[in-house]
């Protein structure tokens, strides 16, 4: 459920607080983690011996705080923590560990982008992480993020995505599926104006520190071709795209993978070169200095 090491070229480590989940959209069709997952349903006292049906898991809580090396954590690689099995309460308790852990980043990546916006805009959520934060701002180290595997859903949750309060806000274009135009998705974005506000007095405190402002609505977006047995192929062209406007816009722009029968299978370059930007996080790399 936990490892100190992830695969994932994207982040150091994957912490899986829940597992299993339920398809929403095409992105889903050929789940890694599903696939992964189901091999050892029946497996007696396996962590999946329910293969993928939806589990939380309180006793994985406090894994990070364990961590002492700062690490960038992909929370949740194996489930999508804002799925309809898990309940509020558990969310919350998530993000009191993210916000304890402040040593490392979080990663936080979902295709229910409606729930997270709503649940986190929320007076009880309000409540209670200025309660025990003492501070109404998202928390510095979480980066929220969306799975968008092609425009029709580019326009359904990048709007969501940016309703939502983050200190960075992010995209995972994998598996690509189609060609996606962000400034379509971005420009359908409903904002409340009394969010808009909060956002830019966080904004204006923290932009020594984050990667957001408020022009920058998106700080981070990854594209990468499926992979495995039946792999659909990404057009080279639907990538670069996604390359031209994220250097357009100034967004960092990091490219996983073209996919193929393996997630190696070809190569990460795109151009003759790898893509590997990151939101800037100067907390982060002023602890990673200090740790070693």
């Amino acid at each position: 459920g936990m490892s100190d090491r992830s695969k994932i070229e994207w982040t150091d480590a994957s912490w899986n607080p829940a597992t299993g989940c339920v398809e929403v959209s095409e992105g889903c069709d050929h789940c890694y983690a599903r696939t992964f997952a189901e091999r050892f349903r029946g497996v007696h006292d396996h962590p999946y011996e329910q293969g993928f049906d939806p589990k939380v898991w309180p006793e994985r809580l406090e894994q990070p705080l364990r961590w002492k090396k700062p690490r960038t954590i992909f929370v949740n690689s194996m489930s999508d923590l804002f799925q309809d099995a898990v309940p509020d309460r558990f969310i919350m308790n998530v993000f009191t560990v993210m916000s304890a852990a402040r040593h490392h980043v979080f990663q936080v990546l979902t295709k229910r982008p409606g729930r997270m916006a709503s649940l986190l805009r929320s007076a009880w959520w309000e409540d209670n992480i200025t309660a025990m934060t003492d501070d109404p701002r998202p928390l510095p180290n979480v980066w929220l993020g969306t799975s968008v595997e092609n425009q029709k859903w580019a326009g359904v949750r990048i709007p969501r995505l940016l309703e939502t309060p983050a200190a960075v806000r992010f995209l995972s274009c994998e598996p690509l599926l189609g060609p996606i135009d962000l400034r379509l998705a971005t420009a359908h974005a409903c904002t409340d104006p009394r969010l808009a506000a909060r956002q830019e007095r966080f904004d204006a405190r923290d932009r020594a520190h984050l990667s957001v402002t408020s022009q920058q609505e998106i700080g981070w977006v990854i594209v990468g071709g499926e992979s495995g047995p039946g792999a659909r192929a990404m057009h080279p062209d639907w990538a670069r795209d996604l390359r031209d406007q994220c250097n357009a816009a100034g967004v960092p722009f990091f490219f996983k993978q073209w996919g193929g029968r393996t997630p190696r299978a070809g190569g990460r370059e795109l151009d003759g070169r790898t893509w590997d930007e990151m939101p800037a996080s100067e907390e982060r790399d002023l602890l990673r200095s200090v740790v070693g």
